[in-house]
C-alpha cells in the first residue's frame, strides 16, 4: 500500500492571468553542417552494453522512512514544461503556447519575460528551458521550441538575454532539427562539464533515430555559443548518443557525474507497446530505437537500466535529489510519468547502474507529472501537464508543485 502524503493546502504563491507579450524577431543563422553517415566500423563498434535489464519489482517498503508533504508553488498555468532557477531565487518556466514567465519574490508576474512565435502543434511548442552557468552576469537563457518550416515543423535551440524584465535578442543555435506533433524531445539542461545537453525525439520518422547525419531520436551536446565541442564522440556532430525515440529527461548524478535520461517507449509503432527506459548514458553509445525495444541484451545496444515492461509510465523531467532538507531521499532518483500519473523514486546502486529500489509516489494525485527539478532551497519541484490534451483539468490546474519535509 503506498504511502499517503498530505498537500498543504496553503498557496505559496499567487497566480496571475497569463499575460502575452511579443519577443524581439529571431535572427537568421545557418545550421552547423551535420556529419556524413559514419563508416561500418564507427557504427557497429559501440560501448560494451550494460547487462541485459528486465523490470524490477518495487521493494514493499521504502528505504527510508519519510513523510513528506507537498505545497503548491503556482496555479491556473497552461502545461508548464521545464523549470530553470536563478541564483537570486527567481523561478523561470516555460508554458508550451510559448511564453515564459517568471515567479519572483513568491509571487507569478502576469507579464511573461517572453513571447515566443512557437508551433504549438501536439506535443511540440515552447519546451525546454535552461539558465546559462553564468546567468547571473550574462543574463542568457536557452530555449529548445518548435516552429513552421513552410508546410513542416521543425525544432530549434535558441539562446535569448534578459535584459530588466524582458527576454529577447535570440541568437539561433541549431534549427531544422526534426519536428512533428509527437516525439519532439525537447529537454535542455547544462551538464557538469558546461556543456549544454539537448534531447531530440525521432519527429515520427524512426529510422533517423539510427542515422548520425540526422539531429532526430538524439541527445545533443553543444558548447554554449553553439559550436560543436572538440571532444564529442562523432568529430564535427552534435550528436552525443543515438537510437533513442522520445528522451525527454536529463540529470546528472551528484556523486559520479553520471548522466541518466528517460525515454518514451513505443506506442504502436511495429505493433509494440510500453517499454518506457531509464537510461545511464555514455558518450557515443546507441540505445537500439528503432531495431530493439527494452532490454534484448543485442551487443549492439546498451540496455536501459530499468524499463516499464507492459506498463506505461510516459516518463519526462528528472533529477536527484541533494541537500539536507529531504536527506532521506539524498541521492535517490525522481522522475516524472505523464501517462502513468505519477512521480517515480529510483534508489541506484553503487555503480550507478543497478536499480535496487522503485516505487510509483502520488499515483492519480496530481494527474501527468511532467517536470521535476531540485529547487536551490531543498526543495523537489515537480509541474502537472493535465492541460495538454491528453489529461483530466482539476480545478487549478496546471501547477507547480513543491515536496519539503512533512508533517
Amino acid at each position: 500500500m503506498r504511502n499517503r502524503f498530505r498537500m498543504s493546502l496553503v498557496l505559496v504563491f499567487l497566480t496571475a492571468a497569463c499575460g502575452r507579450g511579443s519577443a524581439p524577431p529571431s535572427p537568421t543563422a545557418p545550421i552547423p553542417p551535420t556529419p556524413p553517415p559514419p563508416s561500418p566500423t564507427a557504427s557497429l563498434a559501440p560501448p560494451t552494453p550494460t547487462p541485459a535489464a528486465t523490470p524490477i519489482l518495487p521493494s514493499p517498503t521504502p528505504p527510508a522512512a519519510f513523510q513528506p508533504r507537498v505545497e503548491v508553488v503556482a496555479t491556473g498555468l497552461e502545461v508548464p514544461w521545464a523549470l530553470a532557477f536563478a541564483p537570486d531565487g527567481r523561478i523561470f518556466f516555460t508554458e508550451r503556447p510559448g511564453r515564459i514567465r517568471v515567479i519572483e519574490g513568491g509571487r507569478l508576474r502576469p507579464e511573461p519575460v517572453a513571447t515566443l512565435p512557437v508551433a504549438a502543434t501536439g506535443e511540440g511548442g515552447l519546451m525546454g528551458l535552461a539558465l546559462d552557468p553564468n546567468f547571473a552576469q550574462n543574463g542568457y537563457l536557452y530555449v529548445m521550441y518548435t516552429y513552421r518550416s513552410g508546410n513542416a515543423l521543425r525544432n530549434r535551440i535558441s539562446r535569448l538575454t534578459l535584459r530588466g524584465q524582458t527576454a529577447g535578442e535570440e541568437v539561433v543555435l541549431i534549427e531544422n532539427i526534426p519536428g512533428a506533433s509527437i516525439h519532439d524531445g525537447g529537454r535542455l539542461a547544462f551538464g557538469p562539464d558546461g556543456k549544454l545537453y539537448a534531447t531530440t525525439g525521432d519527429a515520427a520518422q524512426r529510422d533517423l533515430a539510427q542515422r548520425l547525419d540526422s539531429l532526430a531520436g538524439k541527445i545533443l551536446r553543444l558548447n554554449p555559443d553553439g559550436s560543436v565541442p572538440a571532444d564529442n564522440p562523432f568529430p564535427g556532430s552534435y550528436v552525443y548518443s543515438y537510437g533513442h525515440r522520445n528522451p525527454q529527461g536529463l540529470a546528472w548524478h551528484p556523486t559520479t557525474g553520471q548522466l541518466y535520461s528517460t525515454e518514451h517507449g513505443p506506442s504502436g509503432e511495429m505493433g509494440l507497446c510500453c517499454r518506457d527506459e531509464l537510461n545511464l548514458i555514455r558518450p557515443g553509445a546507441n540505445y537500439g530505437w528503432p531495431v530493439v525495444t527494452a532490454a534484448p541484451g543485442d551487443p549492439r545496444f546498451v540496455d536501459p537500466i530499468l524499463h516499464s515492461g507492459d506498463a506505461t509510465w510516459a516518463p519526462a523531467g528528472m533529477d536527484f535529489v541533494t541537500g539536507e532538507r529531504l536527506a532521506p531521499w539524498r541521492g535517490h532518483l525522481f522522475f516524472g510519468a505523464l501517462r502513468g500519473q505519477h512521480l517515480h523514486h529510483v534508489v541506484l546502486g553503487s555503480d550507478g547502474r543497478t536499480v535496487v529500489f522503485h516505487k510509483e509516489l502520488f499515483r492519480g494525485e496530481f494527474g501527468r507529472i511532467r517536470e521535476v527539478k531540485m529547487g536551490p532551497d531543498g526543495a523537489l519541484y515537480f509541474t502537472t501537464s493535465n492541460r495538454d490534451g491528453r489529461g483530466q483539468p482539476r480545478p487549478g490546474d496546471d501547477r507547480i508543485l513543491r515536496i519539503v519535509p512533512g508533517p
